[in-house]
């Protein structure tokens, strides 16, 4: 199927997609603990009948099963060397059950670990990870592929990178948002729709973690900025555990009943995830009768977007600030930094610019005698974890761009495109393939036009070529072009010009880099400021400059109110309150705090890379090991857990600040040894462990590394392990506290065998229970001590139990 096909399809139809697998296969005799993939393709006929039951229910389209087909997964059952062979099979035989009748969508799921910059995987071996598996999956002639259940939107691009880069078929991707909606990593619906669509997935949606009701809410976010097809597949409600057996508390006529509102919040593709059957699909199949697809109609407004936030650039939006601090040109302590492949300066600016009301950073790493591609790369990464901020990628360089672009878990804005030749015909491609947003310098090959009326044909001129790559103008900012007034008095104003034109002829953004103006002048300051005043009035939408300027910024948000920018001049009573604050001014860390001030603020940013010149410092200066770790860090890592109760912080932060403290206490660990010998050792044990029959340890991992930084001693076994084993492990340690882990609604059942093996062996230790398929309301049915939701929940809890 092509994709003008595809897309024709759902223009006119609802594309009704199948229901639950694994719990299918497992009611036809599937045992747990066994290799999924592999299972079916021993027993074809099972797979192939369950997928006929969807195609006769009314499904238009099942997926292949292949959520496990990757390498990482396949290798935990020995199979990693058959990656093609598999996923070719499967294929084959999705294409045996549907025949004429339907399609086939390969899919693509999670690998259990996290990619960089959230996690250790390289991008690019996640990237080869999913080609191996659409290989097969091409061979064995799926219509389309769905990348589904991702928690990660890095993970997510890697795949769909490695789809685009294999065929063209058509390609959905699904992310799984908690019920705060985020994903794991902290990613919200807009902010995953926006990096998608514009990195060329044809649908975006979500599938799994919540029912039909909380689906509808993400699914109604996403429609007013959605340029594709939504998709959705809800589960069917929370799991139970009844009889011994676990079963989903929505029945298929309630899931049918939300079929209506699914439709009218803008879904083109519906299905079913977990606790769904054939029954399900058919209550599906039975309400959208009568009922068309809406069109995408996504509002004409140009956004650019970090892995957790996305900044929309608008003339009826707020005036956007890029900060212009990361940048080597004129700091010689930066460009040091840089050259010893040091961050430190490029975390605090970019803290203190956001501080300060930066809405995005601009970043530019380019000097001689570095690898800019290498540092651009590095500084990318290290951005993308510790700030929301979106990133303006700033290089002349399309090397650098293009690795900048590849590994940015975001949507970028590249500073940027002019009309020479040479950036037109290199930058305009790559920025396109990755789907940045674009900053337009009307400038070409002959130099700056002096007038502002040269610079609108150069603007339409870009654009046009830009039009041939499915640019829109809500794509492109285009740049003034500020000149020193000190040479030409008219040059102001001719900027001015070009951005009323863009504003009121053209459509499109602007933004200007205010110092230029001023050069030459004295008292610089009043000239950049007046300017940036003007500017906004004539229309202007961005502008870089150093939000540190307290005059500066005071004029961009006194303009949003006056341009009616700011509702209920909210922003700005925000800012002067803050400014006007009776709180008492805290010194600048970096220049006043102490040793010790400065371990404790290296954990809660995560800074891990000075976090050892700290310790060091303040052990010299006498300070007790003890007093480090009781005074500094155990309430550093718990602020940072206040943070993340708080939704301020997110996963990639949580993790960054556990691996500051991990560093921290491998320094220590020593030291703290000597100061406590013949003492026992007071730790609290946890013997953490994912059930029998599941393969997933990525949550497990993320808990066992937060409760040792706490301070517990914690006993991983693995994955897969029984309850004879975790209860052998307990006697063994005599840990008081065991964690369970299961993210299978077939496998979350191994938990109560656990409960009740400790119960009796006559074993004190409490069990808590955590993962994407539990809740507290099971943890009480099976007898378990506590449910967390979370990593720092899990270590809230463990203490609780502690002291029980």
């Amino acid at each position: 199927m092509n994709k003008k096909d595809f897309l024709d399809f759902l223009k006119q139809n609802i594309l009704v997609l199948d229901g639950a697998t694994g719990t299918e296969l497992q009611k036809r005799g599937m045992p747990n603990g066994v290799c999924p993939e592999s299972w079916a393709i021993e027993n074809p006929d099972v797979i192939v009948d369950i997928q006929k039951d969807y195609i006769n229910a009314g499904a238009n389209a099942v997926y292949t099963c292949t959520f496990g087909g990757n390498r990482i997964k396949l290798s935990e059952f020995g199979l990693g060397d058959k990656v093609v062979e598999i996923n070719r099979k499967l294929a084959q035989l999705s294409r045996k059950a549907v025949g004429e009748n339907g399609f086939v969508g390969g899919d693509l799921a999670p690998t259990g670990q996290f990619v960089r910059p959230f996690g250790d995987m390289p991008f690019e071996e996640a990237v080869d990870i999913y080609k191996e598996q659409v290989k097969g999956l091409l061979e064995g002639g799926v219509d389309f592929f769905v990348i589904e259940t991702m928690m990660d939107i890095q993970e997510a691009r890697a795949a769909l990178l490695a789809v685009k880069e294999s065929c063209d078929l058509p390609v959905c991707v699904s992310m799984t948002f908690d019920e705060n909606g985020r994903t794991l990593t902290g990613t919200d619906p807009v902010s995953a729709l926006i990096i998608l669509q514009n990195l060329g997935a044809d649908v975006v949606g979500c599938n799994c973690s919540t029912g039909p009701e909380d689906m509808i809410k993400i699914i109604r976010s996403m429609k007013p900025y959605a340029k594709v097809p939504l998709l959705a597949k809800p589960n069917a409600g929370l799991p139970r555990l009844i009889d011994g057996k676990t079963q989903f508390d929505m029945e298929s006529e309630e899931f049918g009943s939300y079929i209506r509102e699914f439709i009218e919040a803008g879904v083109n593709l519906l299905g079913g995830c977990c606790g769904t059957s054939p029954l399900y699909i058919a209550q599906i199949r039975k309400n959208i009768n009568g009922l068309i697809p809406i069109p995408p109609e996504p509002k004409e407004i140009c956004a650019v977007a970090s892995a957790r936030k996305t900044v929309f650039v608008d003339a009826n939006e707020p005036v956007v600030v890029v900060g212009e601090r990361i940048n080597p040109s004129g700091k010689k302590k930066l460009q040091e930094e840089l050259r010893q492949g040091m961050t430190s300066l490029v975390r605090q600016f970019a803290i203190e610019q956001v501080e300060k009301g930066a809405n995005i950073l601009d970043v530019n790493v380019g000097m001689p005698g570095i690898d800019e591609k290498e540092t651009m790369v590095k500084v990318i990464e290290l951005l993308s974890s510790m700030s929301d901020a979106p990133l303006c990628l700033d290089s002349s360089s399309p090397e650098v761009l293009e690795a900048a672009l590849r590994i940015y878990p975001g949507r970028a804005l590249i500073n940027s495109i002019s009309a020479e030749k040479v950036k037109l015909e290199k930058l305009l491609p790559i920025a396109a393939k990755y789907g940045a947003a674009f900053i337009l310098l009307p400038l070409n090959d002959a130099g700056v036009p002096k007038s502002g009326k040269e610079r609108c044909h150069i603007v339409e001129e870009v654009f046009n070529e830009a039009l041939k790559f499915g640019y829109t103008k809500k794509d492109i900012i285009v740049d003034g072009l500020v000149m020193t007034v000190s040479a030409d008095q008219e040059a102001a104003l001719e900027t001015l010009n070009v951005i009323e034109w863009c504003t009121n002829n053209f459509g499109c953004g602007t933004i200007v880099g205010l110092s230029n103006v001023s050069f030459g002048m004295p008292e610089r300051a009043w000239i950049n400021s007046a300017f940036l005043a003007m500017a906004i009035g004539y229309g202007l939408t961005m502008a870089i400059l150093n939000p540190s300027s307290d005059t500066l910024m005071s004029i961009k948000m006194a303009s949003d109110v006056l341009k009616a920018k700011d509702k209920n001049s909210k922003k700005y009573i925000e800012y002067f309150a803050a400014l006007v604050s009776d709180k008492p001014v805290i010194p600048e860390k970096k220049d006043t705090a102490s040793p010790v001030e400065k371990i404790y603020e290296s954990v809660v940013k995560g800074d891990r890379e000075n976090v050892r010149k700290f310790i060091d410092i303040a052990l010299k200066d006498g300070i007790e090991p003890s007093v480090i770790v009781d005074k500094h860090l155990i309430p550093a890592i718990t602020h940072v857990g206040d943070l993340y109760d708080k939704k301020e912080y997110f996963l990639p932060q949580l993790i960054q600040s556990a691996e500051t403290m991990k560093e921290a206490f491998g320094i220590l660990e020593p030291l703290l040894e000597k100061e406590s010998e013949g003492e026992k050792n007071s730790k609290v044990g946890v013997v953490l462990a994912t059930v029998k029959g599941d393969i997933h340890d990525i949550g497990k991992n993320i808990v066992g590394l937060m409760l040792k930084n706490y301070g517990f001693e914690v006993y991983d076994l693995g994955k897969d392990v029984s309850a004879e084993e975790i209860v052998k492990k307990v006697k063994e340690t005599k840990a008081p506290i065991i964690g369970l882990s299961a993210l299978m609604t077939t496998t979350m059942l191994e938990m109560k065998e656990v409960v009740n093996l400790v119960r009796k062996e006559g074993l004190s230790a409490k069990v808590m229970i955590g993962g994407a398929v539990v809740n507290a309301d099971y943890a009480k049915e099976i007898g378990a001590d506590g449910y967390s939701e979370d990593a720092y929940a899990a270590v809230k809890l463990a203490s609780k139990l502690s002291e029980t």
